[in-house]
């Protein structure tokens, strides 16, 4: 999409790009210029804006019950070791291959 660009102080950018960039109103933009060429880049939200103290805490406190279930050995999965991870997925892909192959 072309524009032209008027004597009025700001940037229109159009609804169909905003969209497409998934900039909404109240975003925060950052411009940059590399050699003649203009980036706009949409900031992300800063997490005290996000998220009020309370969650910030809530959120805290979930991840270090999950630290301490890994460093006492608290852990479960399909596999009992990377090794046996490693060994399933490469058979995953010669099966697959395989099945291309027909």
């Amino acid at each position: 999409m072309t524009v032209v660009v008027k004597s009025k102080p700001g940037l229109l950018v159009p609804p169909s790009v905003r969209r497409k960039a998934g900039i909404k109103t109240g975003d925060q933009v950052e411009f940059k210029v590399t050699g003649g060429v203009i980036h706009i880049f949409r900031k992300p939200p800063i997490a005290e804006e996000e998220y009020t103290p309370a969650q910030r805490r809530a959120v805290a406190r979930e991840l270090a019950k999950g630290l301490e279930d890994v460093r006492k050995g608290r852990t479960h999965g399909p596999f009992d070791t990377a090794d046996d991870a490693v060994k399933f997925l490469r058979k995953e892909i010669k099966s697959r291959k395989s099945k291309l192959k027909r």
